[in-house]
């Protein structure tokens, strides 16, 4: 196993990560808002990061093979998370339209403790988070082969640090935007309407 072979199977997976991370959802939602405020950034981050990271690993290490055995652990998880999304996107929507919640200092105020289960919550609660990490990066992490499917895991890990530090510490950069309570009450409604639209996709789609 020479370096070239172990940074093509770390890029490999921190690319095959990335294109999985980037897309618009709940967790990205979450950090985005939470960047945007410049509150618990970093605990948001390292919960968003690690949970991806415990997946990944789990899903190289075959864990994901027993969740595929388990349909009924997926339904759980699915309608667990249909719950939870649909309750946060409804608040995040009366947030948007009630004047007195569109203060970026009261949506600050909220505690580390509070918004750390939030995040940990938008994670675990998703089950497609589940779907990429176990099912499909353990998947084309075994066809890495037994010697390089951990390096594939490492840029896995990796892409999913990068991208939510990314996020959540640049998002900072244009925290003058919330300043504007119009810009505040554009922001939770996009929130709501992602949450919403999660909750109807798992809702109403097959896994």
């Amino acid at each position: 196993m020479d370096v070239t072979t172990t940074a093509v199977a770390t890029a490999t997976g921190l690319l095959t990560g990335l294109g999985l991370i980037v897309a618009i959802g709940a967790q990205n939602a979450f950090v985005l808002r939470q960047g945007l405020l410049r509150r618990h950034v970093g605990p948001v981050v390292a919960v968003c990061a690690a949970s991806d990271a415990v997946l990944i690993v789990a899903g190289v290490a075959g864990i994901g093979t027993l969740v595929a055995l388990a349909p009924v652990v997926v339904d759980v998880l699915r309608w667990g998370g249909v719950a939870f999304l649909t309750a946060y996107g409804l608040l995040a929507l009366r947030r948007a339209v009630r004047p007195a919640a569109l203060d970026p200092a009261a949506a600050a105020g909220r505690g580390v403790g509070r918004t750390v289960a939030t995040a940990a919550a938008l994670t675990w609660l998703n089950p497609h988070v589940y779907l990429d990490t176990l099912l499909m990066l353990g998947s084309v992490a075994q066809q890495e082969g037994p010697g390089l499917r951990w390096w594939f895991a490492g840029g896995a890990v990796l892409a999913s640090l990068l991208w939510f530090t990314g996020l959540g510490y640049g998002a900072g950069r244009a925290h003058r935007l919330l300043e504007r309570p119009g810009t505040w009450r554009v922001l939770e409604t996009l929130v709501g309407i992602v949450m919403l639209a999660i909750a109807a996709r798992l809702a109403l789609q097959p896994l």
